[in-house]
């Protein structure tokens, strides 16, 4: 098995994002550096758009995501209510 990654900017507007992240991917590891978060989980990583919105309080489009992603390893699964960075289906 592989793991996906994400990395996001460690900034106060992705904060919400990796709390949301790190509960709906339990088996994620998350690792915190001063400028960046690094995020890996065994061949799928998945991001809902209502547990970003329970976090940050306010509704958000999962194309913000783009706005503090640095880099990501995987395939990209992107709807209206999900991001979803797999190796296989």
């Amino acid at each position: 098995m592989s793991n996906v990654s994400i990395t996001l900017h460690n900034n106060d507007e992705a904060r919400g994002l990796i709390v949301a992240i790190q509960k709906d991917n339990p088996d994620a590891l998350t690792n915190i550096y001063p400028g960046i978060v690094k995020i890996d989980c065994p061949n799928r990583l998945v991001i809902f758009r209502e547990s970003v919105e329970s976090e940050i309080g306010r509704s958000w489009d999962v194309n913000e995501i783009h706005l503090s992603v640095i880099s990501l390893a995987g395939h990209v699964d992107e709807d209206d209510d999900y991001f979803i960075i797999h190796w296989n289906h």
